[in-house]
């Protein structure tokens, strides 16, 4: 099968060229496309070796206590009858959740072998890492790895135009009209098939959203497997209750009892760390936003939850295909809360792929008051506030008195609109001007440009 681009393929070579190189650990969900990505920078050198220590338990024995990197990779050579030479060999060790002593390896490798390239993958590593008392700070850099973003959609689809010229597009250079309804038809598309690399290369081959529905359903199944091994720390069938739920609830703020009836709220809260740590979902926190950086002022009692795709997420919730076709501009963006999910989503996967994504928003947390923005970012050192509408028609009142609250002058409006600003005199903050730039919502990368 034809390999499909994805934006981490420029990083993995810069990492490949790089005088001081470490050991790379990729990080992110099952079936994200983490190992498919490797192999094909192991295409870029003269040999290469793949081992997978959950299919091939075997070479977990060449990891033990007394770590020897350069004897490991002797060992590894003999067994794959492959060369391991230093700058003509990619070592890529699958699945390395499965021994800790395989991953404290990795250290090792910087500090004796650094000349070799290394990189391990592997899926529920982060429960791994939480139970390791170190991690080679400084020795190890991590990579995470999330499913195809739009752009990366748009590009396996040889839409590469329409992806320059959308990147390149601003309020004083919108995209052309035709363009405009194009874009948003194909966000419709990828609404429904999401950035699972399995899906989309099951849309490419048939465009047959059954078909596409199939093969989430298989993901998800992939996924409610993996929590037996969970079962030691949290029943499987809770795991799945709660994720359902985290489904049902995304866009907006958590509330336990929706969750499980007489639930205890700490069972909860474990079991959403868990789904966490598995990279399924992904917390969206408070924060007062008073200043950079956002993590400073968080209140982990006010989170959200985003679920990995919007295509798996539709699959499990059963929503019909029309509901996401046929619905007009206004519905698809104000009605549900799939295109602040989606959004959300996408600030995520443009972000630094060599940090752990941490989304943030504001919600008014005075009694009785529901004023909410909803995402936080930083640009330039600053706060930008996003928040996600159908139009510029709608109200945007919340997003208003947070910035008059914070005093800020910028913010984005995410909506189905072309791409322009428009400004307002605030007459009740010493009519101070606030600044509202248009993104369309298929183009929320423009966010960070």
């Amino acid at each position: 099968m034809q390999y499909l681009k994805r934006h981490i393929d420029a990083e993995l070579l810069k990492w490949k060229n790089s005088v001081n190189r470490k050991p790379l650990l990729l990080r992110g969900a099952r079936q994200v496309g983490k190992s498919t990505a490797v192999r094909q920078l192991g295409k870029t050198f003269r040999y290469f070796i793949e081992i997978n220590l959950e299919k091939q338990p075997m070479f977990k024995t060449l990891f033990s206590e007394n770590i020897d990197v350069k004897k490991i990779c002797t060992d590894i050579s003999a067994v794959v009858s492959t060369p391991i030479v230093a700058g003509e060999t990619l070592l890529f060790i699958d699945e390395i959740q499965t021994s800790q002593h395989a991953i404290m390896s990795l250290r090792y490798f910087k500090e004796d072998y650094p000349e070799l390239h290394v990189i391990a993958a592997g899926s529920l590593l982060e429960f791994t890492l939480s139970e390791l008392p170190s991690f080679g700070v400084g020795r190890i850099r991590s990579m995470y790895v999330y499913p195809f973003s739009f752009d990366e959609f748009l590009t396996a689809q040889n839409l590469d135009e329409q992806v320059k010229t959308k990147n390149n597009a601003n309020p004083q250079n919108p995209v052309s009209q035709p363009l405009h309804e194009s874009l948003k038809n194909q966000l419709r598309t990828f609404y429904l098939t999401g950035g699972m690399p399995a899906a989309v290369a099951e849309w490419l081959t048939n465009h047959d959203y059954m078909e596409v529905s199939r093969i989430h359903n298989d993901i998800l199944d992939t996924y409610q497997d993996d929590f037996a091994k969970y079962k030691k720390k949290i029943a499987p069938s809770l795991l799945r209750q709660v994720w359902r739920s985290a489904a049902l609830q995304a866009g907006k703020k958590f509330v336990f009892a929706q969750a499980g009836e007489g639930l205890p709220s700490q069972l909860i809260k474990d079991t959403l760390n868990l789904l966490s740590l598995a990279g399924i979902i992904i917390p969206v926190t408070h924060s007062n936003a008073n200043g950079v950086p956002l993590g400073a002022e968080e209140n982990p009692n006010y989170r959200k939850y985003l679920f990995l795709d919007t295509g798996l997420m539709l699959t499990m919730l059963g929503t019909p295909p029309a509901d996401i076709l046929l619905s007009n501009d206004a519905d698809l963006v104000n009605k549900g809360a799939m295109s602040e999910m989606f959004a959300g989503l996408e600030l995520v996967k443009y972000g630094d792929c060599f940090k752990k994504a941490e989304i943030n928003y504001w919600q008014n947390t005075t009694r009785n008051a529901d004023a909410e923005v909803d995402y936080l970012t930083v640009k330039d050192g600053k706060i930008l506030p996003v928040e996600i509408k159908a139009n510029t028609k709608g109200s945007m009142q919340s997003l208003y008195y947070f910035m008059r609250k914070k005093h800020f002058c910028d913010a984005v409006r995410i909506s189905m609109e072309n791409f322009r600003t428009f400004t307002r005199i605030d007459s009740e903050d010493n009519n101070a001007e606030r600044r509202i730039r248009i993104c369309p919502l298929y183009a929320v990368r423009s966010v960070y440009l």
